[in-house]
């Protein structure tokens, strides 16, 4: 399919309509631009013909349409590419001297060797005549478009003494590498004379390189076996740590959690079920406390190598912060070879590797199962915060059910912060369950003009309009049912302030009724407020604010 547009497109040279000229580049080709001349010549005239109008050396012509575009860029690469190879094409010079030279020596080998060739060269033999024919009817063999001399491939033409030497070194080298790769192929492959036990090993070794790779397993990968005399050095330095003051008082606190009221009771349970349900309030000491009676246990009773506590815990931030706080109870830092520690994703401080517990996030678990499907490093597995269900906690939740048919020595204990933990019972066959009580602390409750009269807070360019009026504006509320608000409001205040007479100050009563009764927190009174705690009141004093919002009645 041929274009034409505006004619003058095989010229190249002329001017077009808009008055382009044609002009020459290095490579000997005229090119057009500008106008409707703007032609590309040189090696594929069929194409300049098809080019002639388009007005620039690398856009189509403006006649074109739709899919006969995209048919000229083909065609246009296509010629720009067949250019491109023929100008990176070897140049082979040679003088008329140099020519007589290579084909007496061809013709000299020729009449030298048998019919039927030397080292089976006889191919190269044959066509000798046929080249010397090519080569004097051709002359000097030159390609279209010189390259600049930095980009010319020279090939010389050795004798036939310089190609037998070529060739025997090649033959060396090729005989040298093949026994190279001989040698590292039987220097990998095992020998066939191998036994069982020496292939198992290999198997073992192979098994510890991929276990030292994946710093996530390196707790995993640790077997437990009984060892007496880690046993009796875990019961010495538990005894140890009692007369350590600062062991003794962490225990003073620990004395106080209402878990540790629990402790013989939890010990019992776990040692006779092989899955119990820990049910208690924020605050009861269940995560901190149920991890290390399990291991005071085991280590009282000469145990302590066999006893390897894994917590999970729903947060990374939980797992540091538990652990750490372990380890101050235990008079110990976190890590380190003791007997608490942590591990998340990339980071990790782990105990000792046997006599430890360990806190860690659910996909820890999660991938370790996926090397150890039974969890068999593990002797305790603690699911803490279950209430909080999400997929990982679920779905090992349904893994552990399976992996408690498998192994018979695995302890599972499921605590949970509400009191939802019969269907976690149910979900377990019906295991027994166990409930510790929360922290209670004597409350004592501040109404909102307690507060204003223990701040002595006033507020500052307050709006005077009536409150249904700024939420209106606002776009917040309707009008109708802010003013039946506001009209309850103005009935109510009156009698109650009454009340407040003699009790508060006028200044309280006059700043109360101020106050927005609607939604909005004043963070100015609440700021007042957490003033007046840091400078006046006690350390650890709990505070309950009671914000009446419109309905200006003592609390029954």
């Amino acid at each position: 399919m041929s274009y034409r547009y505006g004619g003058g497109g095989g010229g190249g040279g002329r001017r077009g309509r808009r008055g382009g000229r044609g002009y020459r580049d290095g490579s000997g080709e005229r090119r057009g631009r500008g106008g409707d001349g703007g032609g590309f010549r040189g090696h594929s005239s069929d194409f300049d013909q098809d080019s002639g109008g388009g007005g620039h050396q690398d856009r189509h012509p403006p006649h074109l349409k739709g899919r006969e575009i995209g048919l000229w860029y083909a065609r246009y690469g296509a010629v720009r590419r067949k250019q491109a190879d023929r100008r990176s094409r070897a140049v082979v010079q040679m003088d008329e001297a140099r020519e007589q030279h290579i084909t007496k020596l061809l013709n000299s080998v020729q009449s030298d060797q048998p019919s039927a060739g030397r080292d089976g060269r006889d191919g190269r033999a044959s066509t000798s005549g046929n080249w010397q024919t090519e080569a004097k009817s051709s002359g000097h063999c030159y390609f279209d478009g010189d390259l600049p001399e930095e980009e010319k491939h020279i090939i010389e033409v050795k004798s036939e003494e310089e190609e037998e030497e070529v060739c025997s070194v090649q033959k060396t080298s090729a005989h040298k590498s093949q026994r190279y790769f001989t040698q590292v192929v039987a220097k990998d492959e095992p020998p066939d004379n191998w036994d069982e036990e020496e292939q198992q090993q290999q198997q073992q070794k192979d098994k510890e390189k991929l276990r030292r790779k994946d710093k996530d397993l390196e707790f995993l990968f640790q077997e437990v076996v009984r060892d007496n005399s880690l046993d009796d050095y875990l019961k010495r330095d538990l005894q140890n740590k009692k007369s350590d003051p600062k062991y003794k008082e962490m225990l003073k606190f620990r004395e106080k959690l209402p878990s540790y009221g629990k402790k013989e009771e939890l010990v019992q349970l776990i040692n006779s079920n092989r899955v119990l349900v820990v049910s208690g309030e924020t605050g009861c000491g269940k995560t901190t406390q149920v991890t290390q009676f399990i291991l005071d246990d085991y280590i009282n009773r000469g145990m302590g190598s066999l006893c390897r506590v894994v917590c999970t815990q729903p947060r990374r931030i939980s797992a540091i912060s538990v652990a750490e706080r372990v380890a101050a109870e235990r008079a110990e830092s976190v890590g380190n070879g003791n007997s608490c520690g942590y591990q998340i994703r990339l980071q990790s401080r782990l105990p000792r590797r046997q006599g430890s517990v360990l806190y860690c996030t659910t996909g820890i678990i999660l991938q370790w199962l996926h090397s150890d499907p039974l969890l068999s490093s593990v002797s305790h597995l603690v699911l803490d915060e279950i209430h909080e269900r999400n997929l990982q906690s679920d779905v090992l939740l349904i893994i552990v059910k399976d992996l408690l048919k498998l192994r018979d020595d695995l302890k599972i204990i499921l605590m949970s912060a509400t009191l939802n933990a019969e269907k976690f019972s149910k979900y377990f066959d019906n295991c027994p369950m166990i409930h510790i009580p929360g922290l209670t602390f004597p409350v004592e409750e501040f109404l909102l003009e307690d507060i204003v009269e223990m701040t002595r807070y006033h507020p500052q360019n307050q709006d005077r309009r009536s409150s249904w009026k700024r939420g209106f504006w606002q776009g917040r509320n309707s009008r109708p049912e802010k003013e039946e608000k506001e009209a309850e409001y103005k009935e109510s205040w009156p009698c109650y302030a009454r009340t407040l007479r003699g009790r508060y100050s006028d200044n309280t009563i006059e700043t109360l009724e101020m106050l927005d009764n609607d939604d909005k927190i004043d963070l100015e009174l609440v700021m007042a407020l957490i003033h007046h705690i840091v400078r006046y009141e006690e350390e650890g004093a709990i505070f309950k604010c009671s914000c009446l919002a419109g309905q200006h009645q003592q609390p029954q």
